[in-house]
């Protein structure tokens, strides 16, 4: 009697962790950039004076991350994708999301 049991564990969950992760970064570089360009921004994402605008942008931040983690982990919780592929963009959506949050990068927008 053989037995078919299979370790095989999906990548789904782990791509979708570190590239929601990434997502959630650069949302919150989108939001200090325009925070910058626009009053009218800066002052939505004020949720508490003592911080400004801060706790708004991690805040819509954590938000998009945890909806992105949610959405691609249920759309690849057991699949296998591309590692490779979806570290790559990871690494690309995070470094730009780093560059948004650069006051040399940001204060250009200032409006």
């Amino acid at each position: 009697m053989t037995n078919n049991v299979s370790n095989h564990i999906p990548s789904g969950p782990a791509a979708a962790a570190f590239l929601s992760g990434s997502i959630g970064l650069f949302v919150i570089g989108l939001l200090t950039t325009l925070s910058e360009a626009s009053h009218a921004i800066g002052n939505a994402l004020n949720w508490y004076n003592p911080s400004g605008s801060l706790v708004g942008k991690t805040g819509v931040g954590i938000i998009v991350w945890l909806i992105a983690w949610f959405f691609l982990n249920k759309a690849w919780k057991d699949k296998d994708v591309n590692l490779k592929s979806m570290f790559t963009w990871a690494i690309i959506i995070t470094a730009l999301g780093f560059l948004l949050t650069f006051p040399p990068f940001f204060v250009t927008f200032k409006g």
